[in-house]
């Protein structure tokens, strides 16, 4: 069964000739060929369900049919099964094709209802470049994919770069990346060639995207769940990070905000089992892009959210003004928070962090494996005693202590969105729903001090009259507060 393993990059196309000048491509003779691919799916996209694609291509004269498998992906890595072999056009001999018995029969009980779904039409220049003991391909696609829609023919630019690894290890595809990231901006780039074609040609609209529901398996080791966890809010980061860039859905920042925020309390929940480099590398390493983040989510929750209630308290001149001043000010937030995103570093950061996470090692080394369920249980407990401890000690009308409050309370989320498919669902619901409602009620009350924050900064009339109605509201939410955190501490938990 032959495996394909590659890593995709995107790049802007003012960058294609700082690629193109790099040293290590300049000095190699490469080839250049028109590639024309149709995809082929049933009406019902079986394929597509199943994570499969059948691929008829034509390189000059020559027509190769292709099956890849879903395989695994990795942040922009993927690693799947492939077979490509010469064929007559339209012929779908999958018998001849597919070593995987199974598999094949599957492909030729469906091969009458096969239809073209989108194309492919690009021009590729190919280098085969020795980088660190791995044989690389490197190929540059410049083109379209093309696909027919119920509301007529529809086409989207192709840009990309593939790392392709034809021999040697892995981890040698990030260092040629990061090396080539020095010359050209390249960008990890999730989704395929068909994930793109089949959202075209299903005039699909993008849409942010939440985090997917976490399972660990109870016979898995801390530090494989950990794995599991960071590559899945990668890949919410990465779902979202189009959207920030070129979305005016503010939503999609909120989401991105999410996805970096779960990376960053995945590595404090799983800290004890990683190496200590790991986390002393890469703990404090997203910070910059968080805050960047966060403070574009405050001026829109601000702008949209509480604005819109205390404009009504200043005159209609005040009012307009603060209005205006809002909107600028959140629209300089919105833009520092997509170059950030949208920087080398942050593009650097997200394969030099792929490429740790992909080959990570057991924490201590020599020292046996810990059983997960029992440490994930001692890691969940020691989160609920801190947060009982917040709860017990804090002034919770103290805004500073208050907010330590706020953040034990999402170390604990965090930590059972983690880990709490150990346990049945019955077993945690109680704690999670009171979870929930002091969360709310804590991040109400926080954006009401960061809108207090934001107003000072604002020269127009009436803006102290402004604060002093969130403070008062802020006095008013803290009075529900000791109930709310009742429930939290009264709620059964599989460790109490």
């Amino acid at each position: 069964m032959p495996l394909e393993t590659e890593l995709k990059l995107a790049i802007a196309a003012h960058d294609v000739p700082a690629l193109l000048a790099h040293p290590l491509l300049a000095a190699l003779p490469s080839q250049q060929q028109r590639l024309v691919s149709t995809y082929f799916d049933t009406p019902k996209r079986d394929l597509r369900a199943r994570g499969i694609a059948v691929r008829e291509r034509r390189a000059g004269r020559q027509t190769l049919l292709a099956v890849k498998t879903a395989g695994t992906v990795a942040g922009s890595l993927a690693v799947r099964s492939e077979w490509e072999a010469p064929a007559r056009p339209g012929q779908f001999d999958f018998a001849a094709l597919v070593d995987e018995p199974a598999l094949a029969a599957e492909l030729r009980a469906l091969a009458g209802q096969l239809a073209p779904v989108f194309t492919t039409d690009f021009t590729r220049r190919h280098w085969l470049v020795a980088h660190h003991g791995a044989s690389i391909e490197v190929a540059l696609d410049r083109g379209h994919i093309h696909a027919t829609t119920r509301d007529g023919p529809r086409s989207l630019p192709l840009l990309e770069l593939e790392l392709e690894l034809k021999q040697g290890p892995p981890e040698a595809l990030f260092r040629l990346a990061r090396r080539l990231g020095r010359s050209a901006h390249l960008r990890p780039l999730a989704a395929s060639k068909v994930d793109r074609g089949d959202a075209l040609a299903r005039g699909k609209r993008a849409k942010p995207a939440k985090a997917d529901a976490i399972a660990l398996a109870p016979d898995t080791r801390p530090v494989e769940a950990f794995r599991a966890v960071a590559l899945a809010c990668l890949a919410h980061l990465m779902a979202n990070e189009g959207g920030v860039l070129h979305s005016e859905d503010i939503e999609y920042l909120h989401q991105a905000r999410v996805a970096l925020r779960r990376l960053r309390a995945a590595l404090r929940v799983f800290a004890p089992a990683l190496p200590r480099r790991f986390v002393a590398r890469w703990a404090p390493a997203w910070r910059g892009l968080a805050q960047s983040l966060g403070a574009a989510r405050d001026h829109d929750v601000f702008r949209t959210g509480l604005l819109p209630g205390l404009l009504p308290l200043l005159g209609p001149r005040d009012a307009a003004r603060l209005q205006t001043w809002a909107r600028v000010q959140g629209q300089a937030a919105t833009a520092a928070a997509r170059r950030s995103l949208a920087s080398r570093d942050t593009s650097d950061h997200l394969l030099a962090f792929t490429r740790d996470l992909l080959f990570l090692k057991q924490g201590h080394p020599g020292a046996p494996a810990p059983s997960f369920q029992p440490w994930a249980l001692k890691r969940l407990r020691r989160s609920h005693r801190q947060l009982l401890r917040g709860i017990r000690s804090a002034d919770l009308f103290d805004p500073i202590e208050r907010h330590q409050v706020r953040i034990e309370a999402k170390k604990l989320r965090y930590a059972l969105d983690f880990l709490g498919s150990l346990w049945p669902p019955e077993a945690l619901v109680k704690l999670t729903e009171a979870l929930v409602q002091a969360q709310e009620l804590l991040g109400a009350m926080n954006d009401r001090v960061s809108a207090q924050h934001l107003l000072a900064g604002a020269s127009q009339g009436g803006v102290e009259r402004l604060q002093m109605v969130l403070g008062a509201q802020l006095v008013q939410s803290a009075a529900h507060l000791p109930l709310v955190l009742k429930a939290v501490a009264q709620a059964p938990a599989p460790w109490k």
